[in-house]
């Protein structure tokens, strides 16, 4: 005689061997943010880099004028959801960084309404990490970041700032917003490096 209802468990882990542990797959994109949501034209949108050399700046026409590129990658949320094979394009930062110099080793991102979120240097250049704009052959929404969010695929998706406006270079590794609010400083999902 059974005495569990089906159904009573909640539902199982998904075992693709493409998802980190603990993660579990969706076809949706749920919209987790905290704060408003900034509404920012692309007239008005800028981004720049700042560093101990200085600041470079780019309007909306300029960062495209770098070039684009269509990329496909998972994403992984720290909300345990993941995504695979999703199409992005956006700008990398790789060719970002061939028009700034900083021997520092961090950065922090920056967004509009005040968002920030820290992450390694090494962790955004070497094909890892794009300025993106669009998403599933769409101009990404504002609920999901638009017009421009940050896009490091191999971290934890709060490394991928929504609404991302800039990057400050850092000697040192400085917690972001929710770095300082009990999420790891780095966020690896295949290290289930959640919290600290």
């Amino acid at each position: 005689m059974s005495f569990i209802t089906r159904g009573f468990s909640g539902r199982g882990r998904d075992h693709d061997p493409n998802l980190p542990p603990g993660q579990t797959l969706v076809e949706d994109w749920p919209v987790l943010s905290a704060g408003p949501t900034p509404d920012v034209a692309t007239e008005d949108w800028s981004f720049e880099v700042r560093t101990e050399q200085g600041t470079t700046r780019w309007n909306w026409d300029e960062m495209h004028a770098l070039g684009v590129e269509d990329i496909t990658v998972d994403i992984h949320c720290v909300t345990h959801w993941s995504r695979l094979g999703m199409d992005w394009r956006g700008v990398s930062l790789d060719t970002i960084f061939e028009h700034v110099e900083t021997s520092h080793d961090f950065v922090m991102a920056h967004s509009y309404g005040g968002y920030t979120t820290n992450v390694p240097l090494d962790d955004l250049l070497d094909g890892k990490a794009w300025v993106a704009f669009e998403a599933d052959g769409e101009p990404l929404d504002p609920e999901h970041g638009g017009p421009a969010r940050l896009l490091v695929p191999h971290l934890y998706f709060w490394k991928s700032a929504k609404w991302v406006r800039g990057l400050v270079t850092m000697p040192d590794d400085d917690p972001g917003f929710w770095e300082q609010n009990g999420y790891h400083l780095h966020g690896d999902p295949w290290l289930e490096e959640r919290y600290w």
